[in-house]
This record gives structure tokens, sequence and C-alpha cells, in this order.
């Protein structure tokens, strides 16, 4: 299979830069599966297209702000400590409490040995090695808490294709859902941005019950497939974990028949990875490289709700996997056409 099936002309005005007014005034297109119908609605509307007894699982990742902005340390000469070119280090992948895997800007200039400071020196790196695709480890030292330096200072870790000249703290609030709660994600479940605390509660009163489980989105969400076979690809691997009490209900309406609608293609690939299926509590993090494409058999989705994917990426081949190419494909002619928002801030579909 190629992955050049998977292409789609996407023209640039509508790829969303900035969220919905509203969150869940976000539009909603309806899939139908079995028929092929498209519904053009409305997201806030979500509880006309399910039915009481459904259970909507959320993901809960909270995104933490992953990029650092500091200044290269430079020594002169005669041995004193200056304050060189602005640096960025993104933190990707924790290895030990105070050592990460990180992106640097710019990269080439970053060589071991390198230490860079953070606000005033509350914090300071060292690059201490280099690793394939532009990954550095980096050592950090804190004047107190990193976590909570990390969040007094951090910026919001956008996707590169939402465009910023500087940082806009709007987006510290809405590039996170409202039922975010545990922090590790450098990238928004984006599905579970049109939720609101209404919604939910509309939801519940329409007889469709919540889950929650945790899946932290990491770098990897961003990155391009670059291989020609689908089956060459590989995803970078993600942490998750499944409470005693989300397996309960989620085991409870398998059992019962009841379908479960995964909110996300994050909170699809933490239902799938689990394994023995159905899914069994694991309140201690898993990590999960599931790579999903059309062929896999989904042995707990009966739904889907998911933003509008990049040509050729590896969350649209999911996309694929569960709805089929084709009409996945004419749904998106559909919402182009219809000049849907496309993206992380951009318009949803539901797939049933």
């Amino acid at each position: 299979m190629l992955v050049s099936e998977f292409d789609y002309d996407l023209p640039e005005r509508l790829i969303a830069q900035e969220p919905a007014e509203k969150r869940d005034q976000s539009r909603l297109l309806v899939v139908n599966r079995a028929t092929g119908e498209l519904i053009d609605s409305v997201f806030r509307d979500l509880p006309k297209y399910l039915r009481s007894g459904d259970l909507l699982v959320l993901n809960n990742t909270r995104v933490f702000p992953a990029r650092l902005i500091g200044r290269r340390v430079r020594i002169t000469p005669r041995g004193d400590t200056v304050l060189g070119g602005r640096v960025e280090v993104f933190l990707v992948n924790r290895i030990a409490p105070l050592v990460w895997e990180t992106l640097v800007k710019p990269g080439r200039a970053l060589t071991p040995g390198t230490r860079v400071e953070f606000a005033r020196g509350k914090l300071t790196a060292e690059v201490i090695e280099w690793r394939e695709r532009g990954r550095r480890v980096v050592r950090f030292e804190a004047d107190g808490d990193f976590d909570e330096i990390v969040d007094r200072i951090g910026r919001t870790p956008l996707p590169p294709y939402i465009k910023r000249d500087e940082e806009d703290r709007l987006d510290a609030e809405r590039y996170q859902t409202v039922f975010a709660r545990e922090r590790g994600a450098v990238a928004a479940p984006t599905a579970g941005l049109h939720f609101t605390p209404e919604l939910l509660d509309a939801l519940r009163e329409a007889g469709i019950e919540t889950a929650e489980i945790t899946l932290h989105v990491g770098y990897g969400t961003f990155q391009p497939v670059r291989v020609d076979r689908v089956e060459d690809h590989r995803v970078e691997p993600e942490s998750y974990s499944i409470s005693e009490e989300a397996a309960a209900s989620i085991n409870r309406a398998m059992t019962e028949g009841r379908r479960v609608i995964a909110v996300g293609t994050t909170t699809t690939r933490a239902l799938e990875s689990d394994k023995p299926q159905p899914p069994t509590p694991n309140p201690q993090p898993l990590l999960t490289d599931l790579f999903i494409y059309p062929g896999f058999e989904f042995k707990v989705l009966g739904g889907l709700i998911t933003n509008f994917h990049l040509p050729g990426s590896s969350l649209l081949m999911l996309v694929s996997a569960f709805a089929g190419r084709d009409l996945v494909l004419k749904a998106y002619k559909h919402a182009i056409a219809n000049e849907y928002r496309f993206y992380s801030y951009g318009d949803a579909m539901l797939i049933l």
C-alpha cells in the first residue's frame, strides 16, 4: 500500500489558524460507514447523532509548555561568562528527572558541551549527546522544581502549520481540552478541543456515558511519513494508562453490546493497544507504538470523533482503517468543497 494513496489537495486558506469562537461552534461532518451518507452539522448537536448507552472515551492528557526559549552561554578568552544568541529547546522525551531528549534551534551550533540559560539562570542546560533525526540529549539544572519552572517559563508547543509571529496567550488555554488533567503531552488530543462543560452535561442527560483514559501525545504526532510504502512506517512510542474505573466502563459497554466511541486517534490507539482485549486496568503507564492503517482489525471501536488530518499522515491512515479509504477521501472532498476548517484548530468528523 502506497503512502501516496492517502494524498489530497487542501487549499491553504482552510488550515485553521485560530480556534472557533466557542469550542462547540465548530462544524461537524457526520459520516455513516454503512450507507456512505454525509451530514453537515455543528458540534454542539453531537447528542442528536448518538444514542443512549453509547460510551464516549476521552483522553485527559494535559499539554505542558514544552518550548523553552533561552540564550546560549559563552565563555570569553578571559574566562568571563556572557550570553549569546537566542536558542529554542523543545522537550520531547524525559529520560531521567533532569535529562531530556530534545529538539533544538539552531541545531548545528549546539554541540555537546554547549550550555544554555533560561529565565535569568533559574534554569540552565547542557547538551550532552547528539542523536539521529536532529535530536539532542540535554541535562538541566534547576533552581527549584523543574516542572514548575517549565510551566512558568515555557511556551505552548503549537503544530508547525499554525503560524504565530509571537506567542498568543490564548493558545495556552484553547490548545487544551476542558477535561485535561494529566500533565505530559506536547500536543493536544485535538478532537477533544470541541467539548464544553455544557455539552458534556447535555451528553450525560441524553444517557451517553463518558470514561477517561490517558495517552500523552508525543512529538511523533507532528512527524511526516517519510517512506513510500505504508507498511514500512513506524510511529514513535507514546505513554498511556487506563484506570480501573475506565476499564470497567469500557468492558461493561462491550459486554452489553453498546458502542464505544473514541474521542480522537490518540484514544483509539490506547484502546486498541491494550492487551489482552478488552482493555484491562493499567494505572502504571505502558508504551504503545501501534500503527493503525487499512487492514487493521478493530476490537473495541464502535465510533470515532476526529479532526481532519494532514495528507499522507499516519492519522489519516488510522481514520481510513476505520471508515475505509474511499469513504474518508470522499468525506474530505466534501469538507473541502464546503470550506470546513482543517487540522488542530479546525472542524470535526463523527464516524459511525
